[in-house]
């Protein structure tokens, strides 16, 4: 809070420089906040837009600028969005200056219009909300009610650009401002130089997430040319344990307290095919347990690098990873999840 307290003083100086620059391109439209379970409103088409002039001395409240030697902006990639453990303390209600805040304590749909703004090297290195030190540099936010840690997709309104960022701050808190970005976010939004911009916000929901680590996976194969090597896998020993089953196979029905249903046949009557090898993390009669066990998976085996999805099929909700090269490299990794989650996986065939 103290972090976020010396922003606010900051941007306190720093309007005077705004109400300047607002004389000669016009006042912003008043901030709207749309409806958080409302319908989301795409932003139009826009043209491509011109790359970013480079940052001027000068231009930035007391030069808060980029420093002397930045790293190349255009270099560093996205936040990389994942479903994490929320903060026990980052996301209690608080007040500052005499407003209440209360965060939000899930990943639901939220969406927002307002001013964003953002803060650089002046307080580069200073304790975060989350208790991570802020860097100026990463694609990351600060925002009064939005869970921490969690992802946000922020698009400039005036030009369609987005960035994604992790969110591991409150604040800002002046009035109609609605995010503080990294200097690095904000300068690819194209408007680190003037201070704010009229911006979208949108919480990143685990379906988004989910789907977005699919797009990248599909790009990642694209880009590789050969799908059958471009899934990284993990070099352990070899393992002997698991089965292998056809996709297609009937599953028995073993009660195991949550819903969960083992598949296991024998390996001898199901050959598999180098590229339709996947591990079957379990099968549920209800999808909301299967996106746990997802969650919970992609939370904390950070190692695992193929993708882990749900198969619908004959009324069960099977969450399955891979695929893999061969029935040597699916054991092994079946035997880390294992090792990791005391979660028993099985090969299948797809």
């Amino acid at each position: 809070m103290k972090t976020a307290a010396k922003r606010l003083l900051a941007w306190a100086w720093a309007g005077a420089v705004a109400a300047l620059l607002a004389a000669c391109a016009g006042a912003p439209p008043a901030p709207t906040v749309e409806d958080r379970n409302g319908a989301a409103q795409s932003v139009p088409p826009q043209p491509a837009p011109p790359a970013a002039a480079a940052p001027r001395r000068g231009g930035y409240y007391k030069d808060d600028g980029p420093g002397d030697n930045p790293p190349d902006l255009a270099a560093i990639p996205d936040a990389e969005p994942r479903v994490e453990t929320l903060s026990r303390t980052g996301n209690n209600p608080y007040t500052v200056f005499g407003v209440d805040y209360v965060p939000l304590r899930a990943l639901a749909p939220f969406r927002q219009r307002g001013v964003g703004s953002w803060y650089g090297r002046r307080f580069n290195g200073q304790r975060t909300s989350s208790g991570e030190p802020y860097d100026m540099y990463a694609m990351t936010a600060a925002h009064p009610t939005l869970p921490i840690p969690s992802y946000a997709k922020v698009t400039n309104v005036s030009n369609g650009r987005s960035v994604v960022v992790r969110v591991n701050d409150r604040g800002p808190f002046l009035s109609g401002r609605v995010i503080d970005l990294s200097y690095t976010a904000a300068w690819k939004l194209g408007y680190a130089e003037v201070g704010s911009a009229q911006v979208e916000v949108e919480l990143l929901t685990p379906d988004a997430i989910m789907a977005m680590a699919s797009q990248r996976q599909a790009a990642n194969i694209a880009k590789a040319g050969d799908a059958k090597s471009s899934v990284p896998v993990p070099i352990t020993p070899p393992a002997t344990t698991g089965s292998v089953v056809p996709a297609s196979a009937p599953e028995s029905t073993a009660p195991t307290g949550a819903g969960l249903v083992q598949a296991s046949t024998n390996s001898a009557t199901s050959p598999a095919s180098v590229g339709d090898i996947y591990l079957q993390l379990g099968a549920f009669s209800a999808r909301d347990k299967a996106e746990s066990l997802r969650a919970r998976v992609q939370r904390e085996l950070s190692w695992l690098t193929s993708v882990v999805e749900i198969v619908e099929k004959g009324g069960l909700f099977r969450l399955q990873t891979g695929p893999y090269r061969s029935r040597a490299d699916a054991d092994s990794v079946s035997d880390r999840i294992r090792a990791a989650l005391e979660l028993k996986s099985v090969v299948v065939v797809r």
